[in-house]
């Protein structure tokens, strides 16, 4: 298949997982498109949404990208294949992307962490982002600008109705 026609193509993507607090707790500043390596029944427990990222934190150990405490529930209907629900997952990247990502990540106070988990025509992706920790005066300062966002809002919607 030509490269053209992979462009052209409607792309689906299905979000699975969101991490919602990650834009609270850390100062995004790039993001990155990786695939997983799952089992079957991993697969099978994501189209439920069994899954959580929350806790979830990436790492680069000799020359991999790992994805440790992605919870993902076993398979209601697996047997005895089923997959343990904590496992350390290898993320899919390029080479160059690995290399790029680890010389970010090995300055003080960097760190990857995964935002969103979801299916892009039919394979399974996770949206990383190289990510640095906010102070406690960062976080009262999100707190501050999301409550004038809302108080902006009510106020549009208050003349609104008026």
């Amino acid at each position: 298949m030509c490269y053209n026609a992979i462009m052209s193509e409607e792309q689906t993507i299905e979000v699975i997982a969101r991490n919602r607090k990650a834009p609270f707790q850390y100062h995004l500043l790039e993001k990155y498109e990786a695939g997983v390596a799952l089992m079957g029944t991993e697969v099978k427990s994501l189209r439920e949404r069994q899954t959580s990222i929350a806790e979830s934190f990436a790492r680069i150990e000799n020359g991999e990208v790992l994805l440790y405490n992605m919870q993902i529930n076993p398979y209601e209907h697996g047997n005895r294949f089923n997959h343990e629900p904590k496992r350390v997952r290898k993320l899919l990247l390029h080479r160059k992307e690995i290399e790029r990502i680890a010389g970010k990540v090995q300055q003080r106070g960097f760190t990857l962490v995964p935002l969103s988990v979801y299916f892009k025509n039919g394979f399974a992706k996770i949206e990383l982002a190289v990510a640095r920790g906010k102070s406690f005066a960062d976080k009262r300062d999100t707190l501050r600008a999301k409550d004038a966002q809302r108080a902006i809002k009510q106020e549009i919607q208050k003349r609104k109705k008026v």
